[in-house]
């Protein structure tokens, strides 16, 4: 059996690279000409393997990869990554030294970070690359910029007084759309807020080479946000929203994830049976039941029983039953031509996804990034699928 046959056996992820190119054409027609194209491979690349993402988007022409932690960083330059890599996390300043012996960006959102990140550049005549983080109303991380003057003098000196430190080099400068999908009005002011940080700093004698501040949602509808980089996250993995994916969009994404699951039993059940733990699904019908070795440690939430269905051949398949650790039961009588072990079902793709993060109460985000470790990951590559 080869490693391609193995992966497949049981539970895995189809990750089609030639649709991430497709999604990272269309979008890189969509940013300013003159704006820098940044990926976000965190949380390794949505679940989709951030290696294999982060090599064919470096490939595809991407400026800058975003990772949310330094080990992230240094997993891509490992293996074969060199154009520029921001974390986007703020990191523990004892990791300084690996910032500098892998290149890594990183955002720095309070001087008292700053200041520890410099002491360790000093002492070893060295420099590291950092991004300033301004919060405009995110109220998560960074520097924050307040509305009355006397504030905003305070904050300013204080970014200031971080770009002066030695061994740093203010190169960026950034903030976070906290509801770019809702709030229009709120958005616009995140984004003056940082205009006038970035006026203001400049007047005072510091001039930043990149400023950004829109992720997906603020690159496709504020224009005016592109600035000099535009950060695609889940746009890039083929969602138009994080929680209709692409029902009312135009754009034309396609999404990269397909998880599969293979049959391993199929069982004729008669009316009044009760499926899974707790028993809390009885069989009205004389029923055939299939049983996926899929289950809440690979990914399928457990929230998703009886709430949920899969398809084999586009035919829906409810779930029945709870969903246990490794296994779950879907109703397949009524599959035309019936079922087999072997068969495959569809337990999330572009049209499926959508609805199961609805029908969790999350977003999409979420359930892209659920397929655990134990599922192996299949890459479709230029029409061909490997391991």
């Amino acid at each position: 059996m080869t490693d391609l046959e193995l992966s497949m056996s049981r539970t895995w992820a189809e990750i089609n690279l030639d649709e991430l190119a497709h999604n990272f054409r269309i979008l890189r027609s969509i940013l300013n000409p003159s704006a820098k194209f940044l990926a976000v491979v965190k949380a390794n690349a949505y679940g989709h393997g951030s290696i294999h993402c982060a090599r064919k988007l470096q490939d595809l022409g991407a400026d800058w990869l975003a990772v949310a932690a330094i080990p992230e960083g240094i997993e891509l330059r490992k293996n074969g990554i060199h154009i520029p890599i921001l974390c986007l996390g703020q990191a523990d300043p004892n990791l300084a030294p690996l910032m500098f012996e892998y290149n890594i960006t990183q955002a720095v959102g309070d001087f008292q970070n700053a200041k520890a990140l410099s002491d360790y550049a000093q002492s070893s005549d060295r420099t590291i690359n950092i991004h300033i983080k301004i919060d405009t109303g995110m109220s998560r991380t960074g520097f924050y910029w307040p509305e009355n003057h006397e504030g905003k003098d305070r904050t300013a000196r204080e970014i200031l007084d971080t770009c002066n430190l030695p061994g740093l080099k203010a190169e960026g400068l950034f903030t976070h759309f906290a509801a770019a999908d809702e709030s229009p009005e709120f958005t616009r002011l995140q984004l003056r807020r940082l205009i006038e940080a970035k006026d203001y700093l400049s007047r005072s004698g510091h001039e930043f080479g990149i400023t950004h501040a829109a992720a997906s949602i603020g690159v496709l509808d504020y224009p005016a946000a592109h600035l000099d980089m535009g950060r695609f996250g889940l746009v890039l993995y083929g969602y138009a929203s994080t929680e209709t994916g692409n029902e009312d969009s135009t754009l034309g994404l396609h999404p990269v994830m397909t998880l599969k699951s293979r049959i391993t039993a199929v069982r004729h059940l008669p009316a009044g049976a009760t499926i899974s733990y707790g028993r809390t699904y009885t069989l009205k019908r004389d029923s055939v039941i299939a049983v996926l070795p899929i289950g809440y440690a690979d990914g399928l939430h457990r929230v998703l029983s009886n709430n949920y269905g899969v398809k084999i051949r586009d035919a829906a398949c409810p779930v029945l039953g709870r969903v246990c650790m490794d296994m779950t039961m879907i109703d397949v009588t009524d599959i035309p031509g019936g079922v087999k072990a072997g068969d495959v079902a569809t337990v999330f793709d572009g049209e499926l996804m959508p609805i199961a993060a609805k029908n969790a109460g999350t977003i999409i985000h979420e359930m892209v990034c659920a397929p655990s470790g134990r599922v192996p990951r299949v890459y479709i590559n230029n029409g061909t699928m490997t391991v």
